[in-house]
C-alpha cells in the first residue's frame, strides 16, 4: 500500500503547471518531487527521479505522446498519466496503447484527479468519461484478445465491484455495500470498462456472466464473442 504518492508534473504552460501542483499539495497525499516542460525533461524525470506516477501533457516540445512510448519501452514499471485537451481517437488510442494507465481531459476537478491518481497508483486503468463510449472502437483497432486475458488484468478491488454490478447493484449501492464513496465506485468501474474494451456497465456485467459461464464450461471466450451475445 503507497502512503505518500511521489508525483511529477510535466507541462509546459507554467501557469496550469502550478494550479496542478498547488491544488494536489493541498489536498495532501502527495508529494511532487519535479517538474518539467519537455519532452526531455520526462525523459530525464523517469530516468532519474522513478517518481510514482508521472503526470504529462501530449503536447510538448519534443512530442508527448512519443516520450511516452520511449519511456515505458526502457522503463515498462513507470506509471503515467496524460492530462490533456486532445479529445482525438488516433491520440487517446495511441497512448493507451502505449500503456499509459490513465488519460484524463483537463477540464477535470481537482479532488477527481487527485482520486485518479491514487487509483493510478494503486495499479488502476483510467479513461475520461466522456471518452469512455468510444472504447469499443478503440479496443476493435487492436487484436482481440480473450475474456480470461481481460479479467485477469483487473484489480482485485475491481473485480469485487464487478461481481456486485453483475448482481445487479447500483453504484450507490455498491458503495454502501463496500463503505467506499459512490464517485470512487464510478472511478473503479471506469477503469473496469476500459480494460475489459466496453461501452457501460451493462456489458461489463455480461462480460463477467459470460467469463464465468467459461469457467464451468470450459471454452475460452473472446471479447468479439461476449460483445456479440448481448444482441442474441
Amino acid at each position: 500500500m503507497i502512503g505518500i504518492i511521489r508525483i511529477a508534473v510535466v507541462e509546459d504552460h507554467p501557469l496550469f503547471r502550478e494550479g496542478v501542483t498547488r491544488s494536489l499539495s493541498e489536498i495532501g497525499g502527495f508529494e511532487i518531487v519535479d517538474e518539467g516542460a519537455t519532452a526531455q525533461d520526462a525523459e530525464r524525470i523517469a530516468s532519474t527521479v522513478r517518481p510514482h506516477i508521472l503526470l504529462l501533457d501530449i503536447s510538448l516540445p519534443g512530442g508527448g505522446l512519443a516520450v511516452v512510448e520511449s519511456i515505458l519501452a526502457d522503463h515498462p514499471a513507470q506509471k503515467i498519466v496524460m492530462l490533456t485537451v486532445s479529445e482525438s481517437n488516433a491520440d487517446v488510442t495511441r497512448a493507451l496503447n502505449a500503456g499509459v494507465r490513465g488519460y484524463v481531459l483537463k477540464g477535470v476537478g481537482s479532488r477527481a484527479l487527485a482520486e485518479i491518481l491514487r487509483n493510478a497508483a494503486a495499479g488502476e486503468r483510467y479513461l475520461t468519461p466522456t471518452l469512455s463510449a468510444r472504447l469499443s472502437d478503440i479496443q476493435n483497432s487492436s487484436p482481440a484478445n480473450s475474456v480470461a486475458d481481460r479479467m485477469r488484468q483487473l484489480t482485485e478491488r475491481q473485480k469485487e465491484i464487478l461481481r456486485l454490478v453483475a448482481q445487479g447493484l447500483s453504484n450507490k449501492e455498491v458503495a454502501r455495500h463496500l463503505k467506499l464513496q459512490e464517485k470512487t465506485v464510478k472511478h473503479h468501474m471506469t477503469g473496469v470498462m476500459l480494460t475489459l474494451g466496453v461501452r457501460n456497465r451493462t456489458e461489463a456485467a455480461l462480460v463477467m456472466s459470460e467469463f464465468a459461464a467459461g469457467q464451468t464450461e470450459g471454452p475460452t471466450l473472446h471479447l468479439r464473442d461476449a460483445m456479440s451475445a448481448r444482441s442474441a
